[in-house]
């Protein structure tokens, strides 16, 4: 018998032997599920956006400075960068489908804690908590994503990260509606939604369990790869740099955006939180259409330009009037955020047979930088001020140039 292995996306839902010539079967993408998994995505980004939006509330609770604030987010962000890599390349080994609940779990436990706790310590334990709890649910939704996509990785990519980014999106907004009249306490009534998102998790772990790839089929993925290891690590490099500008500039608005409304406009807090949720629902626009586009015109392209085309919007920002910062935030988020999953398909074809642990370093990576931008750009704001902030950072998305040294990638056959 003259038969060849395939070993595909397809195949890793069920892998099966086919001839090489007949290998290009249709496989539709299993809508249910990334319905599921992006729904999920919303559940855990709405309740990890609490944490920067009570951050007005905080700092007038107990006296905060900006550095305080920023170490608040570096907690979060970084037990979810340490972790994320971690649990991917451990669930890449030894898959568990019912990891994702389990790790709700430590989501749900945070917000308990952070409705209740009346000292700065307290309140950083459960900011670690929310992150640990992220890290876990990442690198394996992200690989189910892409076991659901019928072949189409960057729109199930979308699909996925679409719902995380209108979680932050209304986040911000239901802080503004529950939490910033009801006080800190109120935070504990969004532990329901961490019950919910472990029911659903549970349910997507029982679709995932019979799907699980043999280790054997996981290790012939391996040869799928066409580029030298040489090639793969620059390229991963030039991407990790990308996603550290995009993300840098991120912190500077999820964590002051607000506080430079209130200091420039003389906003109040909700009315600044209004103004956070337009760009985050920019951003989660912008999301949905970056990963069909790379599918469609080629995943480096979209990196390049989503990246490189927000920096005539970044420079003008700190110079513009409050409409016009609203209309520029606008154009920041939707170009910028297109550009991330793109490059979280682009990495996992670089790296096919490290799905998990390749969702886990970008997830984790994005949050990590994020912590230590917030943390950063905090005693810069106490420095320096927080207009000096946003005049810095404007000029971050030219790195996006480096995006002309990545390898062009084969398309894959759908």
């Amino acid at each position: 018998m003259n038969k060849n292995v395939i070993v595909t996306e397809e195949t890793l839902v069920a892998p099966i032997v086919v001839d090489a010539s007949k290998s290009k079967v249709p496989v539709k993408p299993a809508f249910a599920v990334l319905g599921a998994v992006s729904f999920s995505h919303f559940l855990n980004d709405l309740m990890q956006s609490l944490i920067p939006s009570i951050y007005p509330i905080l700092k007038a609770n107990y006296a905060l400075d900006f550095g305080q604030i920023g170490l608040i987010t570096m907690a979060f962000m970084f037990t979810s960068s340490l972790l994320q890599p971690l649990v991917g390349l451990y669930t890449d080994r030894n898959p568990r489908p019912y990891s994702l609940a389990f790790g709700m779990a430590f989501t749900f436990a945070g917000l308990i804690l952070l409705s209740t706790a009346h000292h700065y310590l307290l309140i950083l334990v459960a900011a670690a908590l929310v992150g640990t709890g992220s890290a876990i649910f990442h690198p394996e939704s992200s690989r189910i994503a892409r076991l659901a996509s019928g072949g189409r990785f960057g729109f199930a990519q979308s699909v996925f990260q679409i719902g995380g980014n209108f979680g932050s999106a209304i986040g911000p907004l239901l802080a503004a509606l529950i939490v910033v009249p009801l006080g800190q306490g109120s935070v504990a009534w969004f532990s329901l939604v961490a019950a919910l998102a472990i029911a659903i998790l549970w349910r997507i772990g029982s679709w995932y369990k019979p799907r699980i790839v043999p280790r054997r089929a996981a290790k012939a993925a391996a040869h799928a790869g066409t580029l030298p290891r040489g090639v793969t690590f620059f390229a991963l490099t030039i991407l990790v740099v990308m996603v550290f500008s995009k993300t840098f500039y991120m912190a500077s608005i999820g964590s002051y955006y607000t506080f430079y409304l209130m200091h420039k406009f003389n906003l109040q807090t909700q009315t600044a939180q209004l103004y956070l949720f337009l760009f985050l629902g920019a951003n989660a626009a912008g999301v949905f259409f970056g990963g069909p586009l790379g599918d469609r015109f080629g995943r480096k392209y979209v990196i390049w330009l989503s990246i490189l085309g927000a920096l005539p919007f970044t420079i003008a920002l700190p110079h513009a009037d409050l409409f016009w910062s609203a209309v520029l935030s606008v154009f920041i988020g939707f170009i910028m955020s297109s550009a991330f999953p793109a490059i979280v398909v682009y990495a996992q074809e670089l790296v096919p047979h490290r799905l998990g642990m390749i969702s886990g370093l970008f997830f984790g990576f994005t949050f990590g930088i994020g912590g230590v931008g917030a943390a950063v750009l905090g005693q810069i704001a106490d420095l320096k001020g927080i207009d000096f902030v946003y005049q810095v950072c404007a000029f971050l998305p030219a790195i996006g140039l480096l995006a002309v040294f990545l390898p062009k990638m084969k398309r894959a056959a759908h």
